[in-house]
Parts: C-alpha cells; structure tokens; sequence
C-alpha cells in the first residue's frame, strides 16, 4: 500500500517544473501536487551554476507566471546599459525558493521531497521515491499524471564529465571557482585559457575582463563560432514593442530570400539582429544564447582564439587537438567551460507532451521553455483527450546549428498560430508575465495605441511569408533529424 496519494508527481523542482506547477495550481484549484528533486533547494542546475551567472534573457519574463522578481528595471550602466535588467544566479536561487516557500507549499496541495531521487514505478503502479542522504523509499499513488520536467537534463561546468585529459602539474578549473582567486594572490597565474565557445565560455571572458585581467593574458578556445541573439530584440514592454515586432518581421523575410538556414541567419546578421564575436568568421553554431553589443565588445578584446577544434589533452604549456598542438605559457589557468547545457541529441527524441499517464515538458515556443511549461499546465487543466491537448503543443527542438534554426521557428510560430485561434489559451497569453509581448499588446488594444501599426505589419508578414518559412522549416527537420 502506498505512503501517499498524490494528483501530479513532478519529477524535477527546476524552472521548468515550478513554472508547470505555478500555472496548474491556479488553474486546477483541486489539484494535489508533489515535487520530487536531488537538489537540496528549489531551482534545478541554478543551484549548480557559476557564482557570476546572470540570466542571459530579461528577468522580466522568466520564472513563474504568479511573482515578478524584486528587479526588473532597466540597467543604467554596464555591458546591459538600457535594456531591461538580468537576475544574478543568487536572485535567481532566492526568487524560487521564495516562489516554492511562499507561493506553492503554503496553498496546502503541494509536497516537496529534496535531496530526493525518482526511482520508476513498483509493480503495482506505484511511484517509488529514494532520500539521496537517508535511503529512505516512498511509495506514492499517482492519480493522474507523472510529469517530467528534466527532459533536457541541463548541465554544467560543476557537474559534468571533462572530454580531455590532464597533465601533471595542470590546473584546471570550472569558471565559478574564479571568483576565489583572491585568496592566493601570490599564486595567481600568468596567463588564462579559455576552453569552450558557449554562453558560460562568453560569461567568462566577460567576467575576467570586468574583474582586471588584461585581455593579452587570455587565451580562448572556440572549436566554433556562434550566432548570438542581439539582447535588445529580446526585451519585454511598451518602449520595446516596435523593436521586438521588427526583428520578428525580419526573420519572417528572411525566411523568404533565404536557401538554407544558414543563408536566413546570414542575412539576420548584416542588420545586427543577430551577432557574432569574429566579424570575419561564419559561425556554425546557433544555441540561442543572448547577448549585448556591450558584451560582444568586451568579448572582442581577447584576441588570441584557438580555432583546432575540440582540446583532446591538456598538458603543461601546451593544448592537443586532434592533429595540431599549440603553445601555451607554463603557468596557465585553464578554465573549463566545455558542459554542454542540453545535451542535443535528447532533442532528435521529442516525444508527445500528452502521452497517457505521462506528462514530458518540452519547449512550445523555442527557446522560452518556463512559458512552454506554463502553456501546458493551461492545456492539461483544460482540454479533454491527448489528441486534443497534443494539437495545441507540438514541442519544438533546441537545434544545434544555423541549418537547423528554421525548424524551431517553424514549430514556433505553428504552435503561437493554433493558441491565437483558441480563446482561452489567448487570454491566458495576453495577461501572463512569462511572454515576452502579449500582455503589452494587449495594453495597446485597449488603448488604441499608433503602436498596434508595428502588429498589424507583423501579420501582414506572416501571412506573405510563412510557405516560405514552412519550406525552409522542413527541410531544416531533415537535416536536424539526420546530424
């Protein structure tokens, strides 16, 4: 017999587990809710993360749709000068332990088991729970549906397995070790590398700049380039609205001059809607990181990059590729930022959201994956019947690459068109903090505002460029699927 009964068991107390759950409780007023996660806090890989992490979107739009965050002005100096302000990974860790303490468990329909490990289900059914520290093993009764909010098991420097190996007399480090450098200052090193092309290998280089490191002691190792998301088309409210439409038209025709997604994204970047660190090399990789021209500009002073793909071996003064070495100085602090944070063939195995007794979140509107959550907490309260419910979210993949972005475009913008005939979902949009624009478009009509122009432009591209758009989508799936 089982310890307990429970209406929802999330596996996963992460954003995107918290954002479902903040949405259902609401939603579903009769609803019992049980989380089960290994971390001893609320917040998933947040909890893991590097100390100087920030989110790289606006606070304005991320976490649950109940609570704001305490700032959400716009920043007035730094590399975010103008553009609406980025929580710290502390804010981050404080806004969801204070959404789980203050928001969640004090409705009396939700249970939280930390430091706590989901072990499948016994052979009566019955969801088996294990305390990482004690041992201890609960059984649960799921009266509806387990959700899976770890499909894309998110990693990080501290966390994941190192690709290379190293010498003796090597140091290496994950990047939230740094800031602990001023401990020793007798034992500082002479010189710093890199090794990684991502956001947390950008978070880095910016840091070490910031922090009074000379740019001409830092080496970085960037197996590929990236196409960057420019952060001022990613801002929420009223002052932003015309910029944000505007970019959202330009990738529509863009899609419709363009051969492959690598041609679409090209001609998004001579415009700066997207940007690049090396003005004079192509990228390969698209992973949806955002930045500013102020970081990209901080970013820009290191010049010595090391482009002989992934390193093999670490030794003293010296990097191993595949089939080239380079010289580094002997005193070196290698800075290791090569964890992947989605690991990109989980998303060639997108599965249905709605699958019988199982709920897997997935992204609905790439890459916002807290307002996907959200979106299908609405649509499980709501809609009777998988087939119905999966109509409404088709998950779209975190793609690896410029060939594969239109894909997740495509999916996108299928998803934002099957909610904007469905008045339910659209309301829900219009009013919810988590999208970027609804609750600001929703202002303008009711104001009648000359801005509602710039959405008026918006559908007209919509409506001449999406066979485009759908063209280059699927044959971006192809390619995606093939990798």
């Amino acid at each position: 017999m089982a310890d307990f009964e429970t209406d929802y068991l999330i596996v996963g107390a992460g954003a995107v587990g918290l954002a479902f759950a903040d949405t259902l409780i609401d939603e579903d007023p009769d609803c019992h809710i049980t989380f089960v996660d290994k971390h001893a806090k609320p917040g998933g890989h947040w909890n893991d993360a590097y100390s100087f992490v920030t989110l790289h979107q606006p606070s304005a739009f991320y976490g649950v749709p109940s609570t704001e965050f305490p700032s959400e002005q716009v920043d007035m100096h730094g590399p975010n000068k103008g553009l609406r302000a980025l929580a710290s990974g502390a804010e981050v860790l404080a806004y969801f332990e204070r959404v789980m303490n203050m928001r969640l468990l004090p409705t009396g329909r939700v249970e939280y088991y930390r430091l706590s490990e989901f072990k499948g289900r016994n052979q009566a059914g019955e969801a088996k729970i294990v305390s990482i520290l004690g041992g201890e093993e609960t059984t649960i009764t799921v009266r509806r549906k387990l959700v899976d909010a770890t499909f894309y098991q998110t990693s990080v420097p501290a966390t994941h397995k190192r690709a290379f190996s190293e010498g003796e007399g090597v140091t290496t480090v994950p990047p939230g070790e740094l800031p602990q450098l001023w401990k020793a200052p007798e034992a500082l090193p002479d010189h710093y590398v890199i090794l990684g092309a991502g956001k947390t290998a950008m978070d880095t280089a910016v840091w070490l700049i910031q922090a009074g490191v000379d740019p001409a002691t830092i080496s970085w190792v960037r197996p590929r380039e990236s196409w960057l998301w420019n952060r001022i088309y990613n801002q929420p409210g009223e002052d932003f609205i015309e910029t944000v439409v505007d970019m959202q038209i330009a990738i529509m025709e863009a899609a419709n001059k363009s051969n492959d997604g690598a041609e679409m994204m090209r001609i998004l970047g001579e415009k700066d809607y997207y940007l690049r660190i090396d003005p004079d090399v192509e990228p390969e990789m698209f992973h949806f990181a955002t930045v500013s021209q102020g970081e990209v500009d901080i970013m820009r002073q290191i010049k010595h990059v090391i482009r002989n793909g992934r390193v093999q071996a670490i030794e003293s003064g010296k990097l191993v590729f595949a089939d080239s070495e380079v010289e580094v100085p002997e005193n070196s602090l290698f800075i290791d930022c090569t964890a992947t944070a989605v690991p990109f063939g989980r998303t060639k195995q997108l599965k249905p959201i709605f699958d019988g007794e199982t709920i897997t979140l997935q992204p609905l509107h790439v890459p916002l994956v807290v307002f996907s959550a959200s979106i299908c907490a609405l649509i499980e309260a709501h809609y009777e019947g998988d087939d119905a419910k999966n109509a409404l979210a088709t998950p779209g993949p975190l793609t690896d690459t410029p060939a594969t972005f239109p894909y997740a475009q495509f999916i996108s913008m299928m998803n934002r068109g099957a909610w904007s005939q469905d008045a339910r979902i659209s309301d829900w949009i219009s009013s919810s903090r988590l999208d970027l624009a609804g609750p600001t478009i929703a202002k303008l009509v009711a104001e009648n505002s000359p801005k509602l122009e710039a959405i008026g432009a918006f559908q007209q591209a919509v409506m001449g460029n999406m066979p485009a758009l759908a063209q280059l989508g699927m044959k971006a799936k192809a390619i995606h699927e093939a990798a």
